[in-house]
């Protein structure tokens, strides 16, 4: 064997010898990779929250609906036929606006006989006047019996007196057309419309429901020893049975001064602000007046819970493991939320929830995200 062929042998040795322990390294590698999936299989990363002993401001819990403080339910004032409809519900209304007619173009049609009949009284009227003011002046000057002046006078008040039954004609005629135009008695929105073109209305029967969303209270009953507590100003948190979105607040505006018929209720009356028409009257409301001392309760920060009306299910880390507890919770104060059924120090899933189920392994990233 030359040198040259001694060379290529040994780089050809030398390559395979690489080659064998590359194909090794890799080897193990996989297997070092197969382990580690093995012992992760399954984990999901989550974040933590602790369960914190806080200072919560004493609650006072009420369930409630939520209403317009200007509502009106319209009714017919007079019998007829709906001869006209101008709105739908949800239609937003100026204050005055006509929502129906009844019997429209006969009502019309009697007004403007009424003021024919005003104006016609009136132009006999002034023309007695004048009649008899000549009358009068005829008998200073003894050119007319003192019998034609008295009838002058008496066809002048005779005039006058028609004049006085045409306007209270054309009043009536009037009033009759005004109340059988039903109108918004204040700006707002129409919320039901209980009448169609061509229907006949009997007085006192509903035609319309008119609110006005900007301004909302509630009217919570709370039980005798529990109103006590409350007083004007205070802050009253709640949520709307329904309806997503985060806490809303109020404030305390009327205590009744006496228990209800009862004897054992007393009523509070809560102001809420819409003044951007966000919020909607009939809703249900479940919440807490946060009276002014504070007590030390359990809490989590708001963001972790999902509420269901006064509950909430969350993932307790117990030995590496997600455990699901439902859990009762209060309104939100700063941030934080009382909680009943976890003790201090309990830790819970906060971000990465949506993954996780009951039994779950979990494996907890640090203050990092790590």
């Amino acid at each position: 064997m030359d040198r040259r062929q001694l060379t290529l042998y040994v780089a050809l040795s030398l390559v395979a010898v690489v080659g064998i322990i590359g194909w090794h390294r890799v080897q193990r590698n996989r297997e070092l990779s197969r382990q580690a999936r093995q012992k992760t299989e399954g984990l999901v990363t989550v974040s933590t929250a602790e369960a914190q002993p806080r200072a919560f401001r004493n609650a006072i819990p009420f369930t409630g609906s939520l209403l317009a403080v200007n509502r009106a339910e319209l009714k017919a004032e007079v019998p007829g036929r709906i001869t006209r409809v101008t709105v739908f519900e949800g239609d937003r209304v100026a204050r005055g606006t006509i929502l129906s007619a009844q019997d429209e173009e006969d009502l019309q049609l009697a007004v403007q006989a009424a003021e024919a009949q005003l104006a016609q009284a009136q132009a006999q009227a002034q023309q007695a006047q004048r009649d008899n003011d000549r009358m009068q002046m005829l008998l200073e000057k003894r050119s007319v019996t003192r019998q034609a002046a008295q009838q002058a006078e008496t066809f002048h008040h005779a005039s006058m007196a028609a004049v006085r039954a045409a306007e209270s004609n054309l009043g009536l005629a009037k009033s009759r057309l005004h109340k059988a135009q039903i109108r918004a008695p204040f700006e707002g929105q129409v919320a039901q419309r209980m009448v169609q073109p061509g229907e006949m209305l009997n007085p006192g029967q509903p035609a319309f429901v008119v609110v006005d969303n900007r301004r909302l209270e509630i009217l919570a009953d709370l039980p005798a020893e529990a109103g006590a507590r409350v007083q004007v100003g205070m802050t009253a948190a709640f949520k709307l049975s329904g309806v997503g979105g985060d806490t809303i607040q109020g404030r305390v505006t009327q205590v009744a001064p006496s228990l209800l018929a009862d004897g054992r209720t007393l009523r509070v009356r809560i102001e809420v602000p819409n003044a951007d028409g966000r919020l909607r009257s009939g809703f249900f409301a479940e919440g807490e007046i946060l009276a002014q001392d504070t007590v030390q309760r359990t809490g989590l920060p708001a963001h972790v819970l999902t509420l269901q009306g006064r509950e909430a299910d969350v993932f307790v880390v117990e030995n590496g493991l997600a455990r699901r507890r439902r859990i009762t919770v209060g309104a939100e104060q700063e941030g934080w939320r009382p909680v009943e059924g976890l003790a201090p120090g309990t830790r819970v899933v906060a971000q990465g929830r949506d993954q996780v189920v009951d039994g779950s392994r979990l494996r907890l990233m640090d203050e990092k995200g790590n």
